[in-house]
């Protein structure tokens, strides 16, 4: 699989709104990143020292937790890490950062891997395979942190979680020391080995870093390290009863991966002074080579009308408010590919966003406008009716001889793509026509069906509307009119006749009967759980409409997964889980043009 490719005059526009673009440049002007050694492999320092010169100029990494699905917010960090590797002679490693056992699955693994690849981004770099999991370090991770006891910059803590919320202090007060802070190297070490052999109930106590109580920064106030935690982790089983925490392994996986630049959002940027204090801690000691990584952080790209925090993700799969993580309503990538999006559409919006360090909020009507630039020039055309209302031609027999003969159309595949060739279908006494296009009395400036009035249906004839039927109740069940002779698209008397009206149809004897899923945003709000509102209360409840359509015959056989543009109604996709052979089932992507609300 290769990376995505983008047109160059596009790359340098991109490089323009992109600052970590100018850090990477300086920093390989200043060589910043020569001389590194790789040994092939994550590792401590002297593992790398033996290896040869790090053929990457730099090395990034994705590195998610797989607790859960990836969103839309993903994408962005995935395009970023990928991207910058890709365009600088580097490497991208996918990094599952497992650290937590008790949320993590191996589903989850999978999905993420999955995704990546949808995405268009290859972790394989000549022959070799650059994905890790930070389990896979944990050996590693307990040896820094004896190391840290040892040198008297770490110490096991038994403080219940309320004491240590209460000597934490605040951003106004400082903390103060735990009663245990002052243990001598030895006891620590004893203690800390008694965690790892279970001897200590979960909770009972923590590992935390000794740094400074009275910090400005609350993230350096003696920050936890390790905690007793008995879970079955999905790769490492029950070898571990001790698990380190997220700040303290993610530094040293990436030094042990040798990244150059460790890209994450703003809410990490507190958290860098303590990234920067256990690198220099564990090199001083030689467990780690230098040069260090080095942390940048960039602002988050937000998408009005969804939730990306996974709890709430979950929280709608759990309560049944969605139909698993790929509805195609739900900001996951897995269902926003079932739902129709291209990983194209994707990145271009993502990059086209930039990168900056500040937080963005984007109109979900961005995406969309991406996704119709992509799919203008793929998708394949054809008819469809989404709400069918039968037409009946009176006077067929009259034109044609027979109410038993086909009058052969055609319309092309693609209409800028002349060598897909054409489509077949045929025009019969009686079509199904959408329920809109009828009014028994017209409002003012509406041009399509009416008593006395012309239209042409597309690829067809111009006929002109002589009435309706209604059954018992009123509602109207049919609507009649008759043939205009001589007015078919094609021939020479196609132009005779000037109407204004324009219809597409399907013909009723070859119709096929589909299920189409109409889908909307799932929220009314563009932020869903703004100021702390419940998200559920502004759920959309026209976020998911079905409908019995009548489909163009050339739809007959098409495999799951083919995007389409039904003609006048939008870009849809032959659902990838349920539809098949004999029960056809579309979802509906997007609009022909943004409409929400409108």
């Amino acid at each position: 699989m290769s990376a995505p490719n983008s047109h160059p005059d596009a790359n340098e526009a991109l490089k323009s709104n992109n600052f970590l673009r100018a850090i990477i440049e300086r920093d390989l002007e200043a060589g910043l990143t020569q001389g590194r050694k790789f040994a092939g492999t994550p590792g401590d320092a002297a593992h790398h020292e033996a290896g040869q010169l790090d053929p990457a100029r730099i090395r990034t990494r994705f590195p998610p937790e797989p607790n859960g699905y990836l969103h839309i917010g993903h994408a962005k960090s995935i395009c970023l890490n990928f991207g910058l590797a890709r365009d600088y002679g580097g490497i991208c490693h996918l990094r599952f950062d497992d650290t937590n056992p008790e949320k993590e699955e191996q589903e989850y693994v999978d999905a993420i891997k999955e995704m990546v690849a949808w995405l268009g981004w290859d972790w394989d770099t000549g022959g070799t395979s650059h994905l890790f999991f930070a389990s896979n370090y944990f050996d590693f991770m307990y040896r820094a942190a004896e190391y840290l006891i040892e040198q008297g910059l770490a110490y096991v803590d038994e403080q219940t979680p309320e004491e240590m919320r209460a000597n934490r202090g605040d951003f106004t007060t400082p903390g103060k020391d735990s009663p245990f802070r002052a243990r001598m190297p030895a006891e620590n070490l004893a203690r800390f080995r008694e965690m790892r052999d279970g001897k200590h109930a979960d909770g009972a106590m923590i590992l935390r870093a000794r740094i400074d109580m009275a910090s400005p920064n609350i993230n350096m106030r003696d920050p936890a390290l390790y905690r007793i935690r008995r879970a079955t982790h999905h790769n490492t089983g029950d070898q571990w009863c001790i698990y380190p925490m997220y700040t303290f392994a993610h530094p040293i996986e990436d030094a042990l991966e040798r990244i150059t630049h460790s890209l994450c959002t703003l809410e990490f940027e507190d958290q860098r002074p303590f990234y920067d204090w256990l690198l220099n801690a564990l090199a001083d000691g030689g467990l780690l080579a230098r040069p260090l990584p080095h942390q940048y952080e960039f602002g988050r790209f937000n998408l009005s009308y969804v939730v990306t925090s996974k709890r709430k993700l979950k929280q709608l799969v759990d309560e049944k408010h969605v139909n698993g993580w790929d509805d195609p309503r739900m900001p996951t990538l897995v269902g926003m590919r079932r739902r129709g999006y291209t990983p194209e559409a994707v990145r271009a919006m993502v990059e086209s966003t930039g990168v900056t360090k500040t937080n963005a909020w984007l109109d979900y009507s961005v995406l969309d406008g991406y996704l119709r630039a992509d799919l203008d020039a793929k998708a394949a055309r054809a008819c469809a009716v989404l709400e069918p209302l039968k037409l009946k031609l009176t006077n067929y027999a009259e034109i044609f001889g027979s109410l038993d003969h086909l009058d052969a159309c055609s319309a092309p595949v693609h209409p800028h793509q002349p060598e897909l060739g054409a489509r077949a279908f045929s025009f019969g006494p009686e079509l199904w026509i959408e329920r809109e296009d009828f009014m028994e009395v017209p409002v003012k400036g509406y041009q399509r069906l009416f008593p006395g009035n012309k239209t042409r249906l597309k690829y067809g004839h111009v006929i002109e509307c002589t009435g309706c039927e209604k059954d018992e109740a009123g509602n109207i069940t049919a609507v009649l009119a008759s043939i205009v002779p001589d007015t078919k698209s094609g021939t020479p008397g196609a132009d005779a006749i000037k109407v204004k009206g324009v219809i597409t149809w399907v013909g009723v004897h070859e119709a096929i009967a589909a299920e189409v899923r109409l889908y909307d945003r799932l929220f009314t709000e563009e932020q869903p759980d703004a100021g702390g509102r419940d998200f559920l209360e502004v759920l959309n409840p026209g976020s998911k409409k079905i409908v019995t359509a009548y489909l163009e015959p050339s739809l007959a056989s098409v495999a799951a997964d083919t995007k389409f543009q039904f003609e006048r109604h939008g870009y849809f996709v032959a659902d990838r889980i349920d539809h098949q052979a004999g029960k056809p089932v579309f979802n509906k992507i997007t609009g022909l043009r943004d409409s929400f609300g409108k």
